[in-house]
């Protein structure tokens, strides 16, 4: 992986870092409000302290400074008076000039939200495979940023008369990195290769692929289903390795599959270099997509999820089961009866969602709470119809034998 000090440094004490975010005619106050809120969930998960925000309303970022001079002297002032901020995070990817010009006002370290991610998928890729799709990831972003993060990369490789005549430092680095992508990718196919042996050699057993927006609970639903022990934790991207477990309902077995959590500006590279991860979603026969119900925007999360599946399965129309997970942790506030304004999410309760939903779903969608265990019963239920329904496509001769399980 790419020799560098950690972005987010994992010692005991948190970096202090910054928001910055705008408000432009795409994305209002609102929606701003939300992304930075998620920009400071992924600081946490990177390992820093996001102590303060800024935003500004602007028809589009500056293309010197991304915020305007005025912002970033406000900005500015507040570091110089705080004395300890370690780093400004911004919540749109930067370039190459606007970094350099903020870091030279500022005078501390500048990322942006794709810097962020990378910065905790090298924090949580354990398996090879996931080290190899994250180093992809990192050189590609890298490449366009050499005359930024010039590193002397000739240093890494050795042998004579590999240099030519009049190449600059920065020519030099930019071949050795494509020359990296080039055998990070060859490396990746034959990953490819040996994960799509694996899932030939699963047979014809139907396979079901939880996803969804990160930190929804898929990996904790997962253990629930297959009483494994996948790891699972309040944070973003706590999975980014595939895992498959054998599910039995009854006497109805199939293969359940834990996927790596979307999430809003996920980077186009990103994407591309888990295309293994991705490849056991486009070869499911069954996507259970799950949702935190308890989130103030899970509609939007439903909308990127949505989105991405159609980037990723090129449109391919899968069986999809909806299941709205922590209804635990949802909360309604009433309106009053005198309030004639339209209610807004906070004020619609879970009966309410259930039954729009419903409607919408035509009942295929289930509410639980994998934490708490609450109507698993009924998402096994849904489980076994649609799994059975594809089971026996296949093997048509068992269709007797699964008769006296109809009731469950």
């Amino acid at each position: 992986m790419i020799e560098k000090k950690s972005l987010v440094d994992k010692g005991a004490e948190p970096e202090r870092a910054i928001l910055v975010g705008l408000i432009t005619p795409q994305q209002d106050e609102t929606r701003s409000a939300e992304y930075l809120a998620e920009l400071a969930f992924l600081a946490d998960t990177a390992g820093a302290q996001a102590v303060k925000t800024f935003t500004q309303r602007l028809d589009y970022p500056n293309p010197r400074t991304f915020v305007g001079k005025g912002k970033l002297e406000e900005i500015k002032n507040f570091i110089e008076e705080d004395g300890d901020i370690a780093m400004a995070i911004f919540d749109d990817d930067l370039t190459t000039k606007q970094v350099l010009n903020i870091e030279r006002e500022l005078g501390i370290k500048i990322l942006d939200r794709t810097n962020l991610i990378l910065d905790i998928f090298a924090k949580r890729a354990q398996t090879a495979a996931a080290k190899t799709q994250v180093e992809l990831a990192q050189y590609q972003y890298l490449l366009p940023r050499l005359t930024r993060m010039w590193t002397h990369l000739e240093r890494q490789r050795g042998g004579i008369g590999m240099r030519g005549p009049g190449e600059t430092q920065i020519e030099t680095d930019r071949r050795i990195i494509l020359d990296k992508i080039s055998r990070l990718k060859e490396e990746l196919r034959a990953i490819d290769r040996q994960k799509a042996v694996q899932r030939k050699n699963r047979g014809k057993l139907t396979r079901v692929a939880l996803v969804g927006y990160t930190n929804v609970g898929k990996s904790t639903l997962m253990n629930l289903l297959s009483k494994s022990d996948v790891f699972a934790e309040n944070k973003l991207f706590a999975t980014l390795d595939t895992t498959v477990r054998k599910v039995v309902i009854d006497n109805l077995p199939f293969l359940l599959t834990d996927t790596v959590g979307f999430i809003r500006k996920l980077p186009t590279h990103l994407v591309d270099s888990f295309k293994s991860t991705l490849d056991e979603v486009r070869e499911a026969d069954i996507l259970v997509h799950v949702v935190d119900i308890s989130h103030p925007n899970f509609e939007e999360q439903i909308e990127v999820v949505d989105r991405t599946l159609r980037e990723v399965c090129n449109g391919a129309d899968k069986p999809m089961l909806l299941v709205f997970n922590k209804i635990d942790a949802f909360t309604c506030k009433p309106k009053d009866e005198d309030d004639l304004t339209p209610k807004e999410r906070c004020n619609i309760s879970l009966e309410e969602l259930k039954e729009s939903w419903m409607a919408k779903m035509n009942d295929n969608c289930v509410f639980i709470s994998a934490k708490k265990a609450a109507n698993i019963d009924e998402l096994k239920e849904r489980l076994y119809a649609m799994a059975r329904e594809i089971h026996l496509s296949r093997f048509p001769y068992n269709d007797l034998l699964y008769q006296n399980y109809d009731g469950m």
